[in-house]
């Protein structure tokens, strides 16, 4: 290109004439002077550095384009958008689109505001700089569009403890598709998700659970959480509804203690469940009720107990999931100071020889009785024992005591004894 300006002068002519050699030399020092020049002008336009920055923006909220230079040397910032239309020249905009603003305007940089960003703003936007080459960087612009509130269906209402229920949660519309995440109270639960994507570019997700359900369920929530980008704390929330059998247990009303004869005995059922129990029944385990207890409602009362009262009696409690029991045993003692014998009572069985339905006491009469006919029986021993030794206890006469009794004084009584020697065989005891 250099040396065609230079075929066009005169005095390049000039030279091709006369061959000169001052010529030549003049033609090699001005191609390297625009060399020179193309070159310093390759390396201003490497020292400035074009930037931008991707944007992420929710449907129909505000985003903004920013174009920066780095070493600037007044050289033109455009902006346009994917179909490389100029949205703005300099801080001029060719483009009748309103929703577009400038920002900022400078040497370094070009900034610009998208308003009510819809899907169709979606793509590559284009930042330029005028230099020779032009220089370009690329800003994507990425709308986000949150789902709509989830959804929770449930193929029953209500569910009996120890079957399955299952759950389906929908979100509706996102993009991108958005995830879904399961909690039954503190419990994370692991669903079966499903993507669909629609024919507007955007996306419903459907998610299943499955599980069994237990009594403590009953009232738990169980949580659709949603989790997408443009959206925070979206979730759709079911109670569940559990139904059980009744919970049932014998409380004893009275007495308070042991189950003594002429005794009266008062024991109340109680039973829960969902639904409430419709149907209590009292009976008396492979016996009838004594024909004078009565039932009322859920107490159990008999008069007047005896011995022939003793079993165990049964609380029934019914409704529409099933039925459940709780047992008493009854014994009765006889007399205030009879000893209880020691049992062992069944599993989940209630025993009136263990004093059911209030504090085991323990009885001071009987323990102060026993313990004064113990220390009588010791008392009447230790008499008959004294008796015994004292009417046993005997003086004995030995040969030289023998005439000591017809004796008139000491001295006669030795001369008496020591003239009996013969008579050893004679010697007697006496007893008192």
């Amino acid at each position: 290109m250099v040396q065609e300006d230079w075929k066009q002068r005169a005095d390049y002519k000039l030279c091709e004439e006369t061959k000169g050699l001052p010529c030549a030399f003049s033609l090699s020092t001005e191609v390297a002077e625009q060399e020179d020049k193309i070159g310093m002008k390759r390396r201003r336009v490497e020292g400035q550095n074009l930037e931008t920055d991707n944007v992420s923006v929710i449907e129909g909220e505000m985003a903004t384009i920013s174009c920066r230079v780095k070493n600037n040397d007044d050289s033109v910032i455009q902006l346009l958008n994917p179909n490389r239309q100029t949205i703005y020249f300099k801080d001029v905009r060719p483009l009748k689109d309103s929703r577009f603003q400038l920002v900022n305007f400078s040497d370094n940089e070009l900034r610009v505001s998208l308003s009510n960003v819809s899907l169709s703003d979606e793509g590559r936007y284009v930042c330029q700089l005028y230099t020779d080459p032009p220089q370009e960087a690329y800003a994507d612009i990425t709308v986000l569009v949150p789902p709509g509130s989830p959804i929770i269906e449930s193929h029953e209402d209500v569910v009996s403890e120890g079957n399955e229920t299952e759950l389906t949660c929908t979100a509706m519309g996102s993009k991108p598709a958005a995830s879904i995440r399961w909690m039954k109270g503190e419990e994370e639960l692991t669903g079966e998700t499903t993507v669909e994507e629609t024919y507007d570019r955007m996306f419903t997700i459907t998610s299943r659970v499955r599980f069994s359900v237990t009594k403590e369920d009953d009232g738990v929530p169980v949580d659709c959480i949603i989790d997408h980008p443009a959206v925070k704390d979206l979730l759709a929330q079911r109670h569940l509804e559990v139904l059980y059998k009744p919970e049932v247990k014998i409380v004893v009303t009275y007495p308070e203690g042991l189950t003594r004869e002429g005794d009266n005995l008062d024991l109340t059922c109680i039973a829960e469940g969902k639904p409430h129990p419709h149907q209590i029944n009292w009976l008396r385990v492979d016996e009838d009720v004594p024909p004078h207890a009565v039932v009322t409602g859920s107490d159990l009362y008999i008069e007047n107990l005896n011995k022939s009262y003793n079993g165990t009696y049964r609380c029934v409690a019914t409704n529409a999931v099933g039925e459940a029991y709780d047992d008493y045993v009854l014994y009765v003692y006889d007399a205030p100071t009879t000893i209880p014998t020691p049992t062992t009572n069944p599993v989940n069985t209630q025993d009136s020889r263990a004093g059911e339905g209030a504090p085991q006491k323990i009885d001071h009469a009987v323990i102060g009785g026993v313990v004064a006919v113990v220390m009588f029986a010791i008392l009447c021993a230790l008499i008959v024992l004294g008796r015994y030794f004292a009417r046993h206890k005997g003086t004995y006469f030995t040969h030289e005591a023998k005439g000591a009794d017809d004796a008139a004084d000491a001295d006669t009584a030795i001369i008496n004894a020591e003239g009996g020697h013969n008579n050893t065989d004679e010697k007697k005891e006496y007893y008192i």
